[in-house]
């Protein structure tokens, strides 16, 4: 294998080259490095290179895996976070100018983790200012300026773990974390042609993660494949005392084939009907694909309920409490995008009886979430009804007439359950169209199953960005 086709292997690949010694952990460190420092500002992906830990870290890793010591298959696989996550004595800067300085003394849970699992830490990875908490409305909403999808560099990469989706995409690390409140794992993802997936609220720990809304963000993996999902998973879930609300469980991935009797997809009513034309085309293809290994019921309902407008009550409330110092103290206004600079002044406005019906209104919204899922063992839709916007653009004129169907990720998000999305072909402009499946609570292991069995038949996933052409 040639750097380039190193750099773009999966996890399990990278394991097994290093466990046959056909390369060392600090030689597959330098090759990241160097595409971070060669692409990383291209894209505006990075924050900080974090070369001097990654290299000690690699040498640590080498040492080990040399004397027996072998962790697993994260050893000695160096990876990037969205800058939200403390790391300690590294800038953790939110994406925000106002935090731009700002150092943390400890190291986030899903980051002590990752080093746990024998993991190397290449990079802090860009993100919208604050995870977009303020209402950005275009794609230059952060210091580090526009994060770019590596498939045409005039696009952007989503948001708000922008520089996750573009850094793996491009083969800057092997893997990233990402979060997700309303679609942050999601959108990046779909517009970067990547794996992403979003866990069951309270599966893994946000202790030193920023907090936008404290009763919907997640974090979770952007890999190149379910399989590498799974994988960062296993090593980041699980029960943690510094973050009251993560559950008692674990998560063990094995790849595993699909089980013997057909699983049972929902394909959502009105899913694509004001979709661009090739993301229309590329779902029907993929349901082509799906129904050679579950059973599909179609035209199925989704259930209507106000999804969107009570998740941006419960974002507004939560992150106005969240911020408010910083937005009475007027230094919203050092923010980039037009919107951040104002957005916390609507923010806090919410009253305390906006935000307690939205919450009572969340309950009923959940149960009935719940209930329908329980049904099947996954719902399908696309991840978005267009390809990436355009930078320089406000998002609500860059693709007139197209909406996005049915709200499958404010309520995903509302009722926090799991999804996971991947490329399912291109649109518009040789940009990546994508395809995600959401189950009930706790069902990761059945979406990653479906999306491998997905991915066994497709190549989507393989697809490499024309970066260096």
């Amino acid at each position: 294998m040639n750097e380039k086709d190193i750099a773009f292997a999966s996890i399990r690949q990278l394991a097994n080259l290093i466990k046959q010694k056909k390369i060392s952990p600090v030689e597959l460190t330098k090759i990241y490095l160097e595409r971070l420092k060669k692409y990383g500002e291209k894209l505006g992906a990075v924050v900080t290179i974090t070369e001097e830990l990654a290299l000690k870290q690699a040498q640590q890793a080498e040492k080990e895996i040399m004397s027996g010591k072998y962790r697993g298959l994260l050893h000695g696989i160096p990876f990037g976070v969205k800058d939200l996550l403390a790391t300690r004595g590294i800038p953790t800067t939110w994406g925000a100018e106002p935090y731009r300085n700002q150092v943390f003394d400890y190291d986030a849970t899903v980051v002590k983790k990752l080093y746990d699992a024998g993991a190397i830490l290449v990079a802090k990875l860009a993100m919208v200012e604050l995870a977009g908490g303020m209402g950005y409305d275009d794609a230059d909403a952060s210091f580090t300026g526009p994060g770019r999808t590596p498939w045409n560099l005039n696009y952007w990469s989503g948001g708000s773990s922008s520089g996750s989706g573009a850094a793996v995409s491009a083969g800057l690390v092997a893997f990233a974390i990402g979060s997700e409140t309303s679609g942050s794992i999601l959108t990046p993802a779909a517009f970067c042609g990547i794996t992403g997936l979003r866990p069951t609220y309270g599966l893994v720990s946000r202790f030193g993660a920023m907090a936008l809304s404290w009763t919907l963000d997640k974090l979770g993996p952007m890999c190149r494949s379910a399989d590498d999902c799974g994988i960062v998973l296993s090593a980041i879930a699980g029960y943690d005392p510094k973050d009251e609300t993560t559950v008692k469980k674990d998560f063990n991935y094995v790849k595993k084939s699909l089980p013997q009797r057909k699983l049972k997809i929902a394909v959502i009513k009105g899913t694509t009907e004001k979709a661009q034309p090739e993301v229309k085309k590329n779902f029907e293809e993929s349901l082509k694909v799906i129904s050679e290994f579950a059973e599909l019921e179609y035209d199925v309902e989704f259930p209507d309920y106000p999804w969107g407008a009570v998740v941006g009550t419960i974002i507004d409330a939560e992150g106005a409490s969240a911020f408010y110092d910083l937005i009475i103290s007027g230094r919203v206004a050092q923010l980039r995008n037009k919107r951040d600079k104002i957005g916390g002044y609507a923010m806090i406005q919410v009253s305390a009886v906006e935000y307690l019906n939205a919450m009572r209104l969340r309950k009923k919204m959940r149960k009935a979430l719940e209930e329908f899922l329980l049904k099947y063992d996954a719902i399908v839709a696309p991840t978005r009804a267009t390809v990436a916007y355009p930078i320089g653009v406000d998002f609500d004129k860059a693709y007139p007439g197209v909406s996005g169907g049915p709200a499958l990720i404010p309520a995903g998000n509302l009722a926090g359950v799991p999804a996971i999305c991947m490329p399912n072909g291109f649109g518009e402009n040789n940009l990546p169209t994508s395809i995600q499946f959401m189950a009930k609570s706790f069902s990761e292991k059945v979406l990653i199953q479906i999306a491998n069995a997905y991915q066994e038949r497709t190549d989507w996933h393989l697809r490499r960005p024309p970066l260096e052409d």
